[in-house]
């Protein structure tokens, strides 16, 4: 195998474990190893992962509070032919964590930017879910106020899509209520807590079987979350309300026959399913 070299005037951004240590490639050591400068999200919390693989290298918080304000100085320092890498906490850079405002600024200025693939919480715990992956929506983290949260379920009440979001175990119990309040309480969740750490907890229910379970259990709130809620399954044949708003643009220039047949087509329905729903709508 080829030995690894930096590329010099280059920014790494490097995924590091989310818990198991043994989760850390070659390739992220590498680079940590060479670069010139590491911003981290907490540089303490990174100093004890540069220290369990023996990598002395300086480092420089980079966090949501001053973020906006490195930006020029991480492309100077680029410019003149350091190499820098970015990490956060846990995990990869930038899915729910600082680093966005860097990397588009670096593009924008036609500076390099190079990925170093590692674990991701959101996709590890899609992975041994049991939800559909052939698509999916990662939301990032809840409101922490239950109005808000509830304005954000209900905007995602009618996603199809599988839906990840991180959140608080703290305030799960909260979470799930309003799951069912906005969701139902037979909607389908999976919530995987501590991944691959010694505590990990991977469980399928439904939202309202949650409730009580994590009533009863408050072990289970605590620690690191990803909450996974199934899209929603919308009944066979059924309308929806973007096919009625098709079907009454139409009928204002078709006879309804002619209307719900073009309808018919554009949406894979039975025409004469649509036709019924015609004459019991009130035009």
């Amino acid at each position: 195998m080829t030995e690894f070299q930096i590329v010099p005037g280059t920014l790494y951004v490097v995924a590091t474990p989310i818990g198991n240590l043994g989760d850390m490639t070659q390739r992220a050591i590498d680079v940590l190893s060479q670069v010139d400068l590491i911003a981290c999200e907490d540089t303490r919390h990174t100093q004890k992962l540069l220290t369990a693989f023996s990598v002395k290298a300086k480092t420089f918080s980079l966090h949501d509070h001053n973020e906006r304000q490195r930006q020029e100085q991480i492309a100077n320092w680029l410019e003149e032919g350091k190499s820098i890498a970015l990490v956060s906490d846990a995990g990869t850079p930038l899915i729910s964590d600082p680093g966005f405002h860097i990397v588009r600024g670096l593009k924008q200025q036609s500076l390099p930017v190079v990925p170093v693939p590692g674990a991701c919480a959101a996709i590890t715990a899609l992975s041994v879910a049991g939800l559909p992956t052939d698509r999916f929506a990662f939301e990032g983290f809840l409101p922490s106020k239950s109005g808000a949260r509830q304005k954000v379920l209900g905007e995602l009440k009618n996603e199809t899509r599988t839906m990840i979001f991180y959140d608080a175990p703290r305030r799960a119990l909260d979470t799930l209520q309003d799951i069912v309040e906005v969701m139902g309480a037979e909607r389908q969740v999976v919530i995987a807590r501590e991944l691959t750490k010694t505590f990990e907890t991977i469980k399928a229910d439904s939202a309202g079987n949650f409730v009580d379970w994590l009533s009863q259990d408050p072990n289970q709130l605590k620690g690191e979350m990803v909450l996974m809620i199934e899209g929603y399954q919308p009944e066979p044949d059924s309308i929806s309300a973007e096919v009625e708003k098709t079907l009454k643009l139409l009928i204002k220039e078709l006879p309804p026959k002619k209307a719900c047949a073009i309808a018919a087509e554009i949406y894979g329905l039975k025409k004469n399913k649509l036709y019924d729903l015609t004459l019991a709508m009130k035009w």
